[in-house]
């Protein structure tokens, strides 16, 4: 199990905060042959003084030397020791600090503090966040000048020693969110032998997972020795504390879901999502294409570009009348439309080629339901039949409200063998992650429209048949995948 260190340089420098075992002096950090050989550490280094070869230099010298993942590291300790060295990565900011000091006086300078990327100030909460994001720093003075134009003209790194009553407090309810594991009391259970962090956006209208589910994926894992942790969008520099990542929110390539995977995949950890089944199931541009070369069964289907307005002639003869055009990275059915004529797919793809260069036209083919087939390492784990809302063509209809027909969940075995082969098939190229497939049957036939990376899974709907089992396949894999990263 990973642990997290607060390194300071005296005791008295942590009496006005709480009282806790994982604070320890740089001189115990530095004397300890024990913690030489645990390399599951992640170090907060809140030494007095970070200048080159002083003693906050050197905590962070010491535990990268050591495999601990440290904050500030040293590179970017170096990086903020000369202007010369951050203003290279501070060019981009330029808006975040407009927007910030719209109404600032440009007679006086902007001091401010950044606690792991808060701010006291909501203001100026946007250009700390970024700011803590490019150089991750415990505590951050940021001064800000206005010459021509507002600028950065200073950062440094503090410690909580050089802070007021005021900012102490802001600086330790700041570290209590980005590391709530120092304040947990020891447990009385054995503890686990794996970390899984759990990302999920609280304020997401349709999210993966209800929070019912959420809770029985943690309970999964707990029968298996994996302790599982909701994580949010702020927790992204935490994800070296935990050997594996579950994306529970709706994952895009232009979505910070695409970067905590990347991140979570560069720290060693077993990562659903992956970063290549999100590139790869996020765009229904490159499905089709994919689906085309590995002859996965799938209605016919034609991408239009933009420029080329002389395309859709022909799509009539090709597709016929009705029709469906989509956009490339819509979800829960939004960029999804249908045309019943030319006009319609006129009026339909001016409006859609205002998101995409490129679209999506397909053939409509109308059924009762479509499948849904959760597929988990290339084998399938979940079956659910979803109903169209009632006097709709589609699962979804948004609106002032968004409606959503019923659903039947069916064991594996009563699956047509037609639809569990395409989805199979369908998967395959992608990866071996966890995917949600979905197809229309004809005549005994299925056609794959769509391969989500990130399928619902919902207390009552896709666990309808398995129950509990659904929850503990799926943590039996990531525990299979971390036991293979440690050698076990």
């Amino acid at each position: 199990m990973s642990q997290t260190l607060i390194v300071i340089h005296s005791p008295k420098d942590w009496a006005p905060y709480y009282p806790s075992d994982n604070v320890i002096t740089f001189s115990d950090y530095m004397n300890s042959s024990q913690l030489e050989s645990q390399p599951r550490t992640r170090v907060i280094n809140l030494c007095r003084n970070f200048d080159y070869l002083s003693e906050g230099y050197y905590c962070s010298l010491l535990a990268e030397a050591r495999g601990h993942k440290v904050i500030p590291s040293v590179r970017t300790l170096n990086d903020l020791s000369k202007r010369a060295l951050y203003r290279i990565h501070i060019d981009d900011f330029g808006q975040a600090v407009y927007k910030s000091l719209q109404e600032a006086d440009t007679e006086q300078p902007v001091v401010l503090y950044s606690y792991f990327g808060q701010t006291a100030d909501s203001r100026y909460q946007d250009l700390a966040q970024e700011l803590f994001e490019a150089f991750p720093c415990p505590i951050l003075e940021i001064t800000l000048r206005h010459r021509k134009r507002w600028e950065i003209a200073s950062l440094k790194p503090r410690s909580p020693k050089q802070l007021n009553d005021g900012q102490a407090d802001v600086f330790a309810r700041a570290l209590d969110e980005f590391s709530r594991k120092v304040w947990r009391k020891p447990r009385k259970q054995k503890a686990a032998r794996y970390d899984v962090a759990i990302l999920c956006d609280p304020e997401e209208a349709m999210p993966p997972s209800d929070m019912a589910a959420l809770k029985r994926f943690i309970r999964a894992g707990k029968e298996m020795g994996i302790d599982c942790e909701v994580i949010r969008q702020r927790d992204y520099l935490r994800l070296p504390e935990y050997d594996g990542l579950f994306i529970r929110t709706t994952t895009n390539i232009d979505h910070y879901t695409y970067r905590f995977a990347k991140k979570a995949e560069n720290e060693g950890l077993v990562t659903i999502d992956d970063s290549t089944s999100i590139l790869r199931c996020t765009n229904k541009i490159y499905l089709a294409d994919l689906f085309r070369i590995n002859k996965v069964p799938s209605p016919k289907t034609v991408v239009l570009y933009k420029d080329q307005p002389s395309q859709r002639e022909n799509l009539e003869q090709t597709l016929g009348f009705p029709m469906v055009v989509k956009i490339p990275d819509g979800a829960f059915s939004r960029g999804v439309e249908k045309a019943g004529n030319p006009e319609e797919l006129a009026a339909i793809c001016k409006k859609l080629f205002r998101h995409s260069t490129l679209l999506l036209a397909q053939e409509f083919l109308y059924t009762d339901f479509d499948w849904r087939i959760g597929v988990l390492d290339n084998e399938p784990l979940f079956a659910c039949r979803y109903y169209m809302v009632k006097n709709h063509w589609q699962i979804y209809r948004h609106g002032k409200r968004t409606d959503s027909g019923g659903f039947d969940t069916l064991p594996i075995a009563d699956v047509p063998h037609a639809i569990l082969d395409a989805a199979l098939r369908a998967t395959r190229p992608i990866g071996d992650s966890l995917y949600g497939v979905d197809l229309k049957e004809r005549s005994g036939k299925g056609y794959v429209i769509e391969v989500n990376d990130n399928p619902n899974i919902d207390r009552g709907i896709e666990d309808k048949y398995l129950g509990m089992d659904l929850y503990r396949r799926f943590m039996a894999t990531m525990l299979k995948r971390m036991e293979a990263r440690r050698g076990h």
